[in-house]
């Protein structure tokens, strides 16, 4: 996701940071290389003009020029522009107390309509409410069967009328419907085209007409580009939306389309699609997509979707054994388990700070059976070796290799890992929320200037193993003291 966008910005902020001093001269050309990245990622001519016409208005000011980082300040500028032009965005859904509320999808056949109605649908479930699916897609072959699937999957209720022809007349009937069943949340999944044509629009029309639906979004395909903009230009002429819901944005290495769609269209992305599964839709926030881009990372994403992820009667037990010291390789093995169901490890490592490059980088099959083994050796210790590893000798060590299939110097590497783990989960314990992501960042930091290392304890350790620096000014602290006794 916004891969190229991402190189290019990187390539031009690096070459400002390379100049030594900035100057006018270098600095225009460094927003020159800017420019060529957004239109090189498929962001719209105008667009891509508008939002450099304010970027150089402020990098090339006097203010900028005098700092004494004027690199970073011109990405603080970019970042800052990025998020005006793709927001500002409510991300909030707007369920009302009480009543039916009525959210209209529509968009063009292929953009992942019906699919993306069934992850609102879920997520909306997942919220306390009770939502009901309206199968009002008349035309495409087979959109009621996909609806129906998606809702016995979901445990949502499908409203269908096989046979009917008049997609209005349904949506009126499955409103009534609704009031009667005790849903509170009618998502009607209205038909598309191949392409915008005036009896789509019409038939949209009268659906919003007579079922006057409280939020009406457009679904698009962000691998489409420019196309996706113009689409949201002209759905949004005839049905005035209230958002966009871009799917596939994970698949599309550009991105543009996202950054010009609100200038372009006037309609802010509400929700974007990030993979196949039902529970990959995000809301759309333009200062996190901002960070992503710029490769700075989007820590809170990452936390809420812990947070949805995670068992948390599961995760109240590790943080009591870590506030009484304990951390053992059953919860590290746990953790592991836990932290799979975020999705691969280059898109968990997308989401921190300076590890988008070397996310790119790892690849996930690699990443996956690196994961397996550490599994497979920790399995094969017995219950008092996983709770007490400082006990396994070298002849423990060679009976779990064998076990797990692998080399004793690679069980010796994974306890090694770990005691140094142990030690910062120990500390992150006692640690707010803001010191733990620090901690975080600070030890996915060491892992990418050295993934193969140890993980280094931190201050207060007791640990015997010492860093070279560290070896070293012990050496002079005992020569010194051999001195002076002589």
């Amino acid at each position: 996701m916004f891969e190229s966008l991402r190189d290019g910005l990187s390539a031009a902020l690096r070459k400002l940071q390379g100049t030594g001093r900035l100057t006018e001269s270098n600095m225009r050309e460094g927003l020159q290389m800017v420019q060529q990245a957004l239109l090189e990622a498929d962001v719209s001519y105008p667009a891509a003009k508008a939002f450099m016409e304010k970027v150089s208005e402020k990098a090339l000011g006097e203010d900028v020029m005098k700092r004494l980082n004027p690199t970073q300040q011109l990405v603080k500028i970019v970042h800052d522009q990025l998020v005006e032009f793709m927001g500002p965005v409510d991300s909030s859904l707007h369920l009302k107390g009480t009543g039916v509320t009525t959210l209209m999808m529509c968009g063009l056949q292929g953009s992942g309509k019906t699919t993306t109605t069934g992850k609102l649908g879920r997520m909306i479930k997942v919220r306390g409410r009770k939502p009901m699916f309206v199968a009002a897609d008349l035309q495409r072959p087979a959109a009621i069967q996909q609806l129906q699937v998606l809702g016995e999957q979901l445990d949502i209720p499908v409203y269908a009328e096989p046979g009917a022809t008049d997609p209005v007349k349904v949506c009126s009937n499955a409103l009534e419907h609704a009031k009667k069943s005790g849903c509170d949340v009618l998502i009607l999944d209205t038909a598309g085209r191949l392409h915008i044509d005036e009896e789509l629009m019409q038939q949209l029309v009268r659906i919003e007409q007579r079922c006057a639906p409280d939020q009406v979004y457009l679904v698009v395909d962000a691998m489409t580009g420019q196309d996706a903009v113009n689409s949201a230009k002209a759905f949004n002429e005839a049905l005035e939306l209230d958002g966009v819901i871009m799917t596939k944005l994970d698949g599309d290495a550009r991105g543009g389309a996202a950054i010009s769609l609100k200038h372009v269209s006037g309609v802010p992305i509400k929700f974007i699609g990030t993979g196949e599964q039902l529970k990959a839709l995000e809301e759309f926030h333009p200062d996190r997509m901002a960070g992503r881009i710029l490769g700075m990372g989007d820590m809170l994403t990452l936390i809420e979707r812990a947070q949805e992820e995670f068992d948390q009667e599961e995760m109240v037990r590790q943080e009591e054994r870590l506030k009484k010291g304990e951390f053992s390789l059953d919860d590290f093995q746990r953790m592991m388990s836990q932290t799979k169901r975020l999705g691969s490890i280059s898109k968990i490592m997308s989401f921190i700070p300076g590890m988008d490059r070397l996310a790119g980088m790892m690849g996930d099959a690699d990443a996956d059976k690196e994961m397996n083994k550490i599994g497979g050796i920790i399995h094969s210790m017995t219950p008092d070796e996983r709770s007490k590893p400082q006990i396994i000798d070298s002849s423990r060590r060679r009976r779990i290799a064998q076990g797990a299939g692998v080399q004793p110097k690679q069980v010796q590497d994974l306890i090694r890992q770990f005691q140094g783990m142990a030690q910062i989960m120990k500390q992150m314990s006692t640690m707010g929320a803001g010191g733990r992501i620090a901690a975080m960042q600070q030890l996915m930091k060491q892992m990418q200037a050295n993934p193969t290392a140890e993980m280094a304890p931190q201050k207060g350790n007791t640990g015997k193993r010492l860093s070279s620096q560290e070896k070293a000014k012990l050496r002079k602290k005992r020569e010194k003291a051999k001195k002076k006794k002589r």
